[in-house]
């Protein structure tokens, strides 16, 4: 397929990245730590350290694992914790040792945090002492030979770092009683490899740097794996997509957990290299103290989805703190909806830039161009170095103007699910293009725009229905907070539409909605049934589940 998207790149994009200028993640670390070594590179409670300091405490947790718990190259370390100062300690340490970080939701429950210990045959695990109780219940029955263990203040100065703990363990009752055998303190680890040296690993391209879990919501949740060449690959992609409008002093506000392969990537990395500030927020869920730590910053940049920018731009105080240093705002992970960028255009002045990607592709594909000014309904062009095809069932390029599912291929593509070829098979296709599972079409400038998930199209009568876009006629009414649409079985149409709707009016009836659907909707996408609810289930970073509330018994 002819490259048609190059031609509406923003000036100073390539359309090739540079692969080879880093071997390994490590490697990049290493010139970042020299060139911007006093620079603050995470913030969390207002604790900052600096790339100087990250550099000293992250090789005093690889010489530990290295000479204390003697795990050799390419050993699986499990993370398991939400945005804390020990996440890029333990990441940066395992990687410059020559390990495989295996990242876990700390909000897993027994039986997915033991399948994926089982699954990725992690050797340690580095957690947070108020996710112990799981650990401990399973922990047995994984290869996990070596338990860390790490309280929420621990990178906080004294006497903070002994308020914190405290008040969460003893006033707020946030640590249930968890006993695990020979449980080792993350501090005294790292106080014990500070006088160890960190020693010298061959790790290139090839090494698996990630085994990266999938949500697990189109089935069991499967290790991609992602080498240091698809990771640097997309760091780079990412990179050179924002580089000629990058600021020399960027401030990222990381609300999104970095576990996650969008904050991984997209903050924790690509903007480690350009020696800017990763604000690392511990639980975004509370909105009225994630818009008030955020208050403190003058920051300029942030990423997130579009249930948090929902949130944001739906609470009052976050018009009143200081945005004039914003100048770039990403959404991903899900669909943007029109109603949620246009409001927040009005009130920050920067267009919300839709991206998409998925954790098989480390995560970024395609991306609107960074100056673009206003919403346009697209997930944007394939970034450098990638080429998207729109291919029917059969594996055939369909014409441009037509929908089929989107296929990527690219640098950032991982080598496939962590022993199952037989899954790896059916996603990459024998000419490398993955598929993605997503419904898409490209216009004849390259945008490409996302139609829907394969699995969530609801057949009525014969017609396809696509959930985004009744939930986006739903976002434009005043009354709604949030919404998802689902199939549910009918016996005169095969499917019909349900949706579920969380109100923003309290007074918003069902006949309302409807009213409000039928102008906007042709008839067979209107709604037949609609349930209110407080509020929807979600993913650990936002993504609305609709397979739980179709799965749900009528």
């Amino acid at each position: 397929m002819e490259k048609i998207w190059l031609k509406h790149y923003p000036a100073g994009v390539p359309a090739e990245i540079d692969v080879d200028e880093f071997q390994s993640i490590g490697e990049l670390f290493d010139r970042s730590v020299k060139q911007y070594g006093p620079r603050r590179a995470y913030i969390n409670m207002d604790k900052a350290i600096t790339y100087a300091e990250l550099d000293r405490l992250s090789t005093a947790f690889g010489a530990y694992c290295q000479s204390v718990l003697k795990l050799p190259k390419g050993a699986r370390i499990a993370l398991m914790m939400p945005n804390l100062l020990q996440y890029p300690v333990c990441l940066y340490g395992a990687l410059r040792a020559g390990y495989t970080v295996v990242n876990c939701n700390p909000l897993y429950t027994e039986r997915e945090l033991e399948h994926q210990l089982k699954d990725s045959g992690a050797e340690a695990i580095v957690i947070v002492e108020n996710f112990a109780h799981v650990l401990a219940k399973i922990v047995a029955r994984t290869p996990v030979k070596h338990v860390l263990v790490t309280q929420l203040g621990d990178m906080l100065n004294f006497p903070k770092r002994l308020i914190v703990n405290l008040v969460v363990k003893h006033v707020k009752k946030m640590v249930p009683a968890w006993s695990i055998a020979d449980a080792i303190d993350l501090r005294a680890a790292l106080s014990q490899g500070g006088h160890l040296p960190l020693r010298p690993v061959e790790v290139g391209h090839d090494d698996i740097a990630f085994l990266q879990y999938t949500g697990g919501t189109t089935g069991v949740s499967k290790g991609a794996m992602l080498t240091h060449r698809n990771i640097i690959a997309n760091l780079q992609q990412a990179h050179a997509w924002i580089k000629p409008f990058l600021r020399p002093d960027e401030i990222i506000i990381t609300a999104l957990p970095l576990y996650h392969i969008f904050a991984l990537t997209a903050n924790c990395l690509t903007f480690f290299k350009i020696g800017a500030t990763n604000v690392l927020i511990t639980n975004p869920r509370d909105i009225p103290g994630f818009i008030k730590e955020i208050g403190k910053y003058p920051f300029t940049t942030i990423t997130g989805v579009n249930t948090l920018f929902n949130a944001m731009i739906n609470n009052p105080d976050f018009a009143k703190i200081d945005l004039s240093r914003l100048h770039l705002t990403l959404g991903g992970g899900m669909a943007v909806q029109r109603a949620v960028a246009e409001r927040w255009k009005q009130i920050t002045g920067t267009a919300l830039i839709e991206a998409y990607g998925l954790t098989e592709t480390s995560p970024a594909a395609t991306m609107n161009p960074v100056d673009i000014i206003e919403y346009n309904g697209t997930i944007g062009l394939p970034i450098s170095s990638t080429e998207v095809a729109i291919r029917d069932d059969a594996g055939n390029d369909l014409p441009l103007g037509e929908s089929g599912e989107l296929c990527v291929r690219g640098p950032q593509v991982m080598t496939g699910y962590w022993n199952r070829p037989e899954e790896t098979a059916k996603v990459i296709m024998p000419d490398g293009f993955l598929r993605t599972g997503d419904i898409a079409v490209m216009d004849s400038s390259g945008y490409v725009k996302i139609v829907d998930r394969k699995k969530d199209m609801i057949l009525v009568s014969g017609f396809n229905v696509y959930p985004n876009e009744i939930e986006d006629v739903l976002a434009m009414h005043p009354g709604v907070l949030e919404s998802a649409a689902v199939g549910v079985a009918d016996p005169k149409t095969g499917e019909a539409v349900k949706i579920y709707v969380v109100k923003k009016d309290p007074e918003l009836t069902e006949a309302a909605l409807l009213d409000h659907c039928r102008i906007n909707l042709t008839a067979y996408k209107v709604p037949r049934q609609i349930a209110f609810r407080n509020e929807l289930p979600k993913t650990n970073v936002g993504k609305i589940l609709r397979r739980e509330l179709r799965d749900e018994k009528l």
